[in-house]
């Protein structure tokens, strides 16, 4: 009997879970000579609540640091945040063995500080959204292993 497919309108913690760890494992054999994929996350607090505001999500994974997620909220923008957010995820990287980071971003303000962090554009998602575009750069932290 052949599998059903079903469109979920709201997909729930244990369908995600399924395709992350589906994905995972299969990318571990990929990544086989690599360290452990490993999340990574730094936090911005409130400076009065101490709770969460913002801050960078990615992933370390095959020698490469994937930024996936930056925020920094209004209030506290044009203090230099994301710049030092990026700055320790790239150490954190490095750490870990990183040889190359990579990030997108659809607001040109971010392309344009990622950019003068050493970022390079390698692509581009025209008309996303309509009449704009995502951009995918990335950066050297370290010479490649082996090469």
């Amino acid at each position: 009997m052949s599998p059903s497919l079903e469109f979920v309108e709201e997909p729930n913690a244990d369908l995600r879970r399924t395709v992350l760890e589906g994905i995972r494992s299969f990318n571990r054999t990929l990544f086989a000579h690599y360290p452990e994929s490993r999340d990574l996350a730094i936090a911005i607090r409130d400076p009065d609540s101490q709770t969460f505001v913002g801050g960078l999500l990615g992933r370390t994974a095959g020698g490469w640091l994937a930024i996936e997620l930056l925020f920094v909220p209004e209030a506290f923008r044009g203090q230099g945040l994301a710049t030092r957010l990026l700055a320790m995820a790239e150490e954190e990287a490095r750490r870990r063995e990183c040889h190359s980071a990579w990030i997108d971003t659809l607001n040109p303000r971010a392309r344009e500080l990622y950019e003068r962090l050493g970022y390079a554009v390698f692509g581009e998602l025209q008309d996303y959204p309509v009449g704009s575009s995502r951009f995918f750069l990335q950066k050297k932290l370290a010479p490649v292993p082996g090469t």
